[in-house]
């Protein structure tokens, strides 16, 4: 757990403080024996009765002393690691948001959430209450030994040699559980995710009444968790049994021999006392040992799973020297463009130049890789080959946040945030956005008029716990929220598939008047890219035609056969 300490370094002094109240309260509780020896011994043995009120103020004094420091610890132990956690957490986070495509494509959603939210509890845990009672278990079996050692030398060799017993059985059970709760942590992200999918596309399941097969498959990952929990139930049970019955042997043995030597006048009645009670007091903390241990392995477990992730490197990184040119037109070239993904090639040789303020077309069937063309725009990913420029300046030689801050884009999977309609709009950059440009960006995306009849009109909340929309409507607003950002690169990837023909054509023409911006549009209908300025058909990561519609319509190709199916047109539209 070393990459830990850099966070627990920033809380030293707190952690100071806090152990040094463990010690006082250890040390006060450590003295109760004491009055009772003397209360045994003076008192009821030889009949002071005088100085009975002042031992019970004593003890009533260590009782309230203990209150005080204990308090004092576990506040400073839970604000301190509640810190740790807090950085931990948010350095973590910030570490994810810097990964590139490719890690989220291999890691799901259940198992990133279980690293933020499960994983950073476990060490919250280690770093407060579990760290806390380690900690004072040790100081309290320390003190108390030696404050045994000084009634009776003899005695105390029956802790001495019962400790490390029931110390190997809590190592034998640590070990174990260490590789139990990998297991069970890796089955918590799966399980997670399993839960997140369904219930995100808990419609789907319910359009195929696919309620049954769910059900089936997250019992099945259920009772994988159910039995590896088992299974640390069952190691647990296997020796923790034998560390109570040990320590009741302790117990046991202290009275008996203990007996032994009193009677043998070899210790007062007084220190007998004494030793019993700290023979009760040390059994406490080796019966948490096993708790303790349970607590320590899940958080070292976790703390690996945090840190593979914090080792992750982003593949898609700024240059250290980056081009910063004082405006971006908005002419994109793709120049002999090949891409490969998991040694698979996805687009081949493509050609095309996109000049400012111009529109591009970009159809073809599902899996030609028209979305990757904007994948590799935003540098989600890198080219294989070739190059990407804007203005002439390679988009590797400019940094991530400029270059993506230039481009907007309207995905055909519509995502919206569980907020109010105008700071969804307002996304792309909330703090310079006007209301204006929100109003207007909702009139060109033909979504004011349906946001206007909303009972909160633009502050409507929407998402998971908002109102309902259509999948028209969250379309409009994902256009509109592209419109307001206003960049010079304008990309619509297949998102007017959920409008009808009237609302595509309405929206078309506004984004035809906005000459600030070069566009592409990608769709499978026609009728959203027959009024650019070139259109590119793919097939299989390849261009197998470019040309205006009416270019293209004379070629009867791909192209012409497309048009025939969607309109149902002759070829003598074209002549």
């Amino acid at each position: 757990m070393n990459n830990l300490w850099k966070y627990a370094k920033k809380y030293w002094f707190l952690y100071i403080l806090a152990i040094s109240s463990t010690i006082i309260s250890v040390l006060l509780d450590a003295m109760a024996p004491q009055i009772t020896k003397h209360i045994i011994d003076d008192v009821i043995v030889d009949g002071q009765m005088q100085i009975l009120m002042k031992l019970l103020l004593g003890l009533i004094g260590i009782g309230f002393g203990r209150a005080i420091f204990q308090y004092t610890k576990e506040f400073i132990f839970d604000y301190a690691s509640a810190g740790i956690c807090c950085r931990l957490r948010r350095d973590l986070f910030d570490h994810i948001q810097t990964l590139s495509m490719g890690y989220f494509d291999r890691h799901n959603t259940g198992e990133l959430m279980a690293r933020i939210k499960d994983d950073t509890e476990r060490i919250w845990n280690a770093f407060g209450f579990v760290g806390m009672l380690v900690l004072e278990c040790t100081i309290h079996t320390i003190i108390v030994l030696v404050c045994m050692f000084r009634l009776s030398p003899s005695l105390t060799l029956i802790p001495v040699l019962i400790m490390p017993i029931i110390a190997w059985y809590a190592i034998k059970l640590e070990n174990s559980l260490g590789k139990v709760y990998d297991e069970i942590s890796e089955q918590t992200a799966e399980l997670n995710t399993v839960a997140q999918e369904n219930l995100a596309g808990v419609r789907t399941v319910k359009a195929f009444a696919r309620e049954k097969h769910e059900i089936a498959k997250f019992n099945k990952h259920n009772k994988k968790y159910y039995d590896l929990n088992m299974s640390q139930a069952n190691l647990i049970v296997r020796y923790q049994p034998n560390i109570s019955f040990l320590s009741k042997i302790l117990v046991m043995a202290v009275i008996v021999i203990g007996g032994i030597l009193v009677i043998n006048k070899k210790m007062s009645l007084g220190d007998l006392g004494a030793f019993s009670e700290y023979a009760n007091n040390i059994i406490w903390p080796m019966e948490m040992v096993g708790w303790l241990s349970n607590d320590i392995a899940a958080a070292v477990a976790s703390n690996k799973k945090i840190k593979k992730v914090m080792e992750e490197q982003p593949v898609i990184t700024s240059p250290a020297k980056p081009v910063n040119p004082d405006k971006i037109r908005g002419e994109l070239t793709f120049r002999n463009v090949d891409f490969e993904l998991s040694d698979k090639q996805i687009l081949k040789n493509i050609d095309f130049t996109l000049k400012e303020g111009k529109t591009l077309g970009i159809m073809g069937m599902t899996g030609s890789g028209k979305s990757s063309v904007v994948n590799l725009i935003e540098r989600f990913y890198d080219v294989s080959s070739g190059e990407i420029t804007i203005d002439g300046i390679n988009i590797k030689e400019l940094s991530l946040p400029l270059l993506r801050s230039q481009i907007s884009v309207v995905s055909q999977e519509v995502f919206l945030f569980s907020d109010s309609i105008s700071d969804n709009i307002k996304t792309g950059n909330k703090d310079a956005t006007e209301w204006e440009s929100v109003q207007q960006a909702s009139i060109s995306a033909s979504a004011h008029g349906f946001i206007k009849r909303l009972s909160e009109e633009y502050e409507t909340v929407i998402g998971e716990r908002g109102v309902g929309l259509s999948g028209g409507q969250k379309q409009r607003i994902s256009i509109a929220r592209a419109i307001a950002k206003e960049t010079p690169i304008l990309i619509l990837d297949d998102s007017t598939s959920a409008l009808d023909m009237e609302t595509e054509k309405e929206i078309e023409a506004r984004l035809t008047k906005q000459v600030n911006s070069s566009k592409i549009i990608i769709a499978h209908r026609i009728s959203a890219v027959r009024s650019a300025d070139e259109i590119l058909v793919l097939s299989e990561g390849q261009i197998m035609e470019r040309g205006t519609h009416e270019e293209l319509m004379k070629m009867r190709g791909q192209y012409y056969k497309t048009y025939q199916v969607q309109y149902g047109e002759e070829e003598t539209i074209c002549q």
